[in-house]
Order: structure tokens, then C-alpha cells, then sequence
């Protein structure tokens, strides 16, 4: 049976946090799917196709012998991993209010549908304080993000901020 795993997010923009979740993600399973969400709460930076894209030409590299796929996906979290076959879904933990509000998650998600369970990657301590809210505020800021971000990334967010 193929080990099929779901890693959700914004992603707006992807970060170094994302990038190291994601490369110790493959390392789990054999199919992982990158769902980018479609949130028009979170007033995103860059469009649901920038993200994919950027996503895709990111994780090739990373994805070793695992399958990883760029999904873009709208409504229910455990709608879509039901969709898409996921038996486990990824999430990055940097600090302990992200605990908090993940607890909550996964508490209502297992309500949904029990048969799928979460996984907890920690952050790397390099990455623990990233999160694409504070990118995006330091760059446009004008402050230093080469350490947050790729460097394709870094530039695209600068253009996108000029």
C-alpha cells in the first residue's frame, strides 16, 4: 500500500520552514501532496497559481524517491485529503502556541474523519521563528529575508513589494 501523506498551507510565501518540512515529509511516506490553500481570508500576496508554481519549482530537488505533488484546493481540509487518499496529514510546529491551535485541528478533524491521522514535524531550530506573515512584513520593511526564503523567492517577493 502506498503511504500517502497531505502537507496544507497558504504558503504566501514559501518559506525555509516550509521547504525543511517538506524535505523531512519525503522522507515518511511515498506520496506527498502540497495542498495550497485557496483563502481569500488571509488576503494572500501572490495568487493561488504563483504559489503553486513557486512550490513546484522548489521541491523537485527535495522530493527524492517520494512522488510530491502541488495541489491547489478549496473548502474542507479533511474534504480534500479524503479526495485525494491521504491516510496522514503533515503539519509544522514551530513554538507552542502553534501546538495550541493545532491541538484544536486535529481534535475537530479526527470528528470528521478518524481514519486520517496528523503527524507533527518540529521545526528545525534555524527555522522555528519563520513564518510568511513576518517575511512578508520585513521585506516590505525593507529588511533583510535572504535567510527566511529561497533566493527565487526572495526576489520574486521583492518585485512583487517594489
Amino acid at each position: 500500500m502506498t503511504r500517502t501523506a497531505l502537507y496544507p498551507g497558504t504558503f504566501d510565501p514559501l518559506t525555509n520552514g516550509h521547504l525543511d518540512i517538506i524535505g523531512r515529509a519525503v522522507k515518511l511516506v511515498d506520496h506527498l501532496i502540497i495542498g495550497v490553500a485557496i483563502n481569500a481570508a488571509k488576503q494572500p500576496l501572490f495568487s493561488l497559481e504563483e504559489r503553486v508554481e513557486m512550490l513546484q519549482s522548489q521541491v523537485a530537488d527535495i522530493a527524492g524517491n517520494t512522488i510530491v505533488e502541488v495541489r491547489p484546493f478549496e473548502g474542507l481540509l479533511m474534504h480534500f485529503a479524503e479526495q485525494v487518499g491521504a491516510q496522514s496529514i503533515v503539519r509544522g510546529l514551530r513554538a507552542v502556541s502553534d501546538f495550541e491551535y493545532e491541538f484544536q485541528m486535529v481534535a475537530m478533524n479526527q470528528q470528521l474523519n478518524d481514519d486520517i491521522e496528523t503527524v507533527f514535524l518540529m521545526a528545525d531550530p534555524r527555522h522555528q521563528a519563520i513564518s510568511s506573515r513576518l517575511v512578508k512584513e520585513i521585506a516590505s520593511l525593507g529588511g533583510e529575508i535572504s535567510a527566511f526564503v529561497p533566493p527565487v523567492i526572495e526576489r520574486r517577493l521583492k518585485e512583487r513589494l517594489a
